[in-house]
C-alpha cells in the first residue's frame, strides 16, 4: 500500500481485504452497464473493475488523484478508465447525471455522504445498480422492512424505486486501514428504471418520521389539519395509534395522494 495518510474531512478508510474486493466483483450484475465508482481511494476496487468494464471514478482529493493517474497510466491512455478530479455531489447538480448512458455504481462510499450518494443515485436516470459500502447502521436503513424500526423514509423510498434491495454481506473494521470504528455492509440496490419519486412525496415522508417513535397522526399534524387526518385514517383504515414505521410503503402513497389532492394545510 503506497504510503498515503488517511484524511478525516473526506471520510477515508482504505478497504485493504482482497476477498472483500473479489466478493464486491462477485456480485457485479451480468450486464453490459458501464461502471461508475465514486472516490476510488488508492484504487484497490478500480484495478479489479477496470479488468471487466469501461468505467469512470470520481475523486475529490487532489493526492489521491497524483497516485491514482500514475497507477492507472495504461487505462487511462487507453480511455478504458476516466478519472474526474471534483466533488461528486457537484458533478451531479452539474451533469444531471454520472454517466450519459445506463451505468451500475459500484463504490466503497465514505460514511459521511453515503446516505446523500444513494439519494442521488436513485434520482439518476441512468444509474440501474448500486451497489456499495456503507455503514452497516446506513444499509439497514435502505433495506428495512416495514414493522422493523429501522424502518424509515429511506425504506419506503427503496421500496417504491427498487425492484431487489438487501444487504450482502457485512465487512469488519479490520478490512481497513485505518480501522472504522463501526461496522460496515456491502448493499444492494437493483432501482426500476421507469419509476421516479417527486419531491412533494419525499417532503411528505420528512414530515411523517418528524418524530419516528411518535404517533404518525401527531407527525401529520404539522402539515395536514386533525380533522382531515381523522377522515384519511378512516378512509384508509388506518389506527390512530399507529407509529411511523409500521405503514407499509404503498400505503404512505396512497396516504400522500389524499394529502396531495388538496387536503393540506395552507
Amino acid at each position: 500500500m503506497e504510503n498515503v495518510i488517511a484524511k478525516k474531512k473526506f471520510g477515508q478508510n482504505f478497504l485493504i481485504d482482497t476477498t472483500v474486493l473479489d466478493r464486491i466483483i462477485q456480485s457485479m450484475p451480468n450486464n453490459n452497464n458501464y461502471i461508475v465508482e465514486i472516490g476510488p481511494g488508492l484504487g484497490d476496487l478500480t484495478e479489479k473493475l477496470v479488468k471487466y468494464k469501461d468505467m469512470t471514478a470520481y475523486e475529490v482529493d487532489t493526492d489521491l488523484i497524483g497516485i491514482l493517474k500514475s497507477k492507472f497510466a495504461i487505462q487511462l491512455n487507453e480511455e478504458k478508465l476516466k478519472l474526474i478530479h471534483t466533488d461528486v455531489l457537484e458533478a451531479w447538480d452539474k451533469q444531471g447525471s454520472l454517466h450519459n448512458g445506463k451505468y451500475d455504481l459500484i463504490a466503497n462510499l465514505p460514511y459521511y455522504i453515503a446516505t446523500n450518494i444513494i439519494l442521488r443515485a436513485f434520482e439518476d436516470k441512468n444509474c440501474e445498480h448500486i451497489i456499495v459500502m456503507v455503514q452497516k447502521e446506513v444499509a439497514q436503513k435502505f433495506t428495512a422492512r416495514v414493522n422493523e424500526k429501522e424502518y424509515s423514509s429511506l425504506a419506503i423510498i427503496t421500496e417504491t424505486l427498487g425492484v431487489d434491495s438487501r444487504i450482502l454481506f457485512d465487512v469488519p473494521p479490520e478490512s481497513f486501514n485505518p480501522p472504522p470504528k463501526v461496522m460496515s455492509s456491502i448493499l444492494y440496490i437493483r432501482k426500476d428504471m421507469n419509476k421516479t419519486i417527486d419531491k412533494s412525496f419525499k417532503d411528505f415522508l420528512k414530515a411523517c418520521f418528524t418524530q419516528p417513535r411518535k404517533k404518525l397522526s401527531k407527525n401529520l399534524s404539522s402539515i395536514v389539519d386533525k380533522s382531515i387526518i381523522s377522515e384519511l385514517f378512516e378512509e384508509l383504515d388506518i389506527n390512530d395509534n399507529i407509529r411511523p414505521h409500521e405503514v407499509s410503503s404503498s400505503l404512505y402513497s396512497q396516504l400522500h395522494t389524499k394529502v396531495r389532492n388538496g387536503r393540506n394545510k395552507n
